[in-house]
């Protein structure tokens, strides 16, 4: 048979070993991403060059590179100018860097559609910028950006199997530690798509619960 249904049976505790490091990864990554990436925000939205220019330049970087190529500078190139970092900390910080150039542009555009009256009707009642910001502005504009961070962390934790080409014992790692020791890769491939598909399937899940919530408040 192509796909060997007791061997996927008999791999799944040793595959799953390595949730931790896959949601581990995706989640701190995102949630450091997303304060890195209100700061990109508004400094892409400034009107002062020195912050809105190296904003948008590294966006664009961060946009323009595969994030494979990010982490292997990170993994292999540092070594080359006497710096060493775990492969665990590579991935959270190309994650983490990454991400947050995708959800600075969510929350900028965000930020862009909240009413302009919200903010005129604030500051004509004298209201400070940073409460006007924190206690009006930002709130609003996560409403509007919940559906699109909640693509990013989904496609965060599919992305997170690039994290084993730089020897990350994910879930992906272990399925190809198995799959090069039976030598049935296939049967390993498909075990980690129905992984990924109920990870996904869960956070599409938790998404439309939170929509709900801002829905109703």
């Amino acid at each position: 048979m192509i796909i060997d249904f007791s061997l996927i049976l008999k791999s799944i505790p040793y595959v799953l070993s390595g949730l931790p490091y896959t949601l581990g990864i995706s989640l701190l990554s995102f949630m450091v991403g997303n304060v890195f990436a209100i700061i990109l925000a508004f400094m892409r939205m400034s009107q002062k060059p020195w912050l809105k220019y190296p904003a948008r330049i590294y966006i664009s970087i961060m946009r323009g590179v595969p994030m494979l190529v990010v982490l292997f500078i990170l993994y292999f190139g540092l070594p080359y100018v006497g710096v060493q970092l775990p492969a665990l900390l590579c991935a959270f910080i190309g994650f983490s860097c990454v991400s947050a150039a995708y959800m600075a542009e969510i929350f900028r555009s965000s930020i862009s559609a909240v009413d302009k009256g919200q903010w005129e009707a604030a500051q004509s009642l004298g209201l400070p910028q940073k409460p006007i910001i924190h206690h009006i502005i930002l709130p609003q504009a996560l409403r509007i950006a919940v559906a699109p961070l909640g693509n990013v962390i989904i496609d965060m934790v599919k992305s997170s199997s690039l994290a084993a080409m730089i020897t990350v014992p994910d879930i992906f790692q272990n399925a190809k530690i198995i799959g090069g020791r039976e030598y049935d890769y296939m049967s390993m491939y498909i075990l980690i798509t129905f992984i990924y598909w109920v990870l996904s399937f869960i956070l599409e899940l938790l998404q439309g619960q939170v929509e709900k919530r801002l829905t109703v408040y």
